[in-house]
């Protein structure tokens, strides 16, 4: 590849990263994650 192919290619990457990132960080994911954490806690425990 060339370089301004890598070049395209961190772009996107670093952009598919930072909409994961607010779409994790989000309040309602937030809670599923939590949910599912202590349910999973709870059944081993």
């Amino acid at each position: 590849m060339s370089t301004a192919e890598y070049a395209v290619g961190t772009i996107a990457a670093c952009g598919f990263a930072a909409l994961l990132f607010k779409v994790v960080t989000s309040g309602e994911v937030r809670q599923m994650l939590a949910a599912l954490v202590q349910k999973a806690l709870h059944l081993a425990g």
